[in-house]
């Protein structure tokens, strides 16, 4: 059945993509993702940090909207952790930055734009094998700039279901509350 190879530890991480509705307790047994979600910039409380437990990596994430509704992914560049997935761009918080702030600077680092007002929409913990992330998602629908992929990725503007694949566990939650509040139903990706 699809929950017994969901469950199975050897598919774990994208062994096999994932084609449909986001179900918490299924995605948890398999990509570690955080029930805790917050939603319109509220920020999550802070995980005591046991010993040999890792410490989050905070990220912040555009989710870039054109007019007509589609939503930018990129490539993760090679040489990196799950290099040719598609995401959502966006990148690690420098020290002393905000989201906001580290989300403008990586754009600008990645794509070559600038972008304009963002707010932090909901906020998700991932666990992959290479890092513990806590991403922060902002909405992302005014930018200044021409595209410029400066890190050896692809690009491509998506409407749902994506036709991308693979596309980073992280960000399979996400996809669902776009969906839900588009009213959207069915697989929020295609599988091949």
């Amino acid at each position: 059945t699809r929950l017994a190879w969901m469950l199975q530890p050897s598919l774990q991480h994208g062994a096999r993509p994932w084609c449909g509705r986001w179900n918490a307790a299924p995605a948890a047994g398999v990509w570690r993702t955080s029930l805790h979600a917050t939603t319109r910039g509220a920020h999550m409380a802070e995980n005591s940090v046991a010993e040999g437990q890792r410490t989050h990596t905070e990220v912040a994430v555009g989710i870039l909207f054109r007019e007509d509704g589609a939503m930018l992914l990129s490539t993760r560049p090679p040489g990196k952790p799950y290099a040719g997935y598609w995401e959502f761009p966006g990148g690690k918080l420098e020290q002393g930055e905000t989201v906001v702030q580290a989300l403008r600077r990586e754009l600008v680092e990645e794509l070559g734009v600038t972008i304009g007002d963002a707010t932090v929409w909901k906020v998700t913990e991932h666990d992959y094998p290479h890092a513990l992330v806590r991403l922060h998602w902002c909405k992302v629908f005014v930018w200044s700039g021409d595209f410029e992929m400066r890190e050896g990725q692809t690009m491509a503007w998506q409407q749902l279901p994506l036709d991308v694949q693979p596309v980073l566990p992280g960000a399979y939650p996400v996809l669902q509350w776009i969906a839900e509040e588009r009213g959207f139903e069915g697989a929020t990706y295609l599988v091949a």
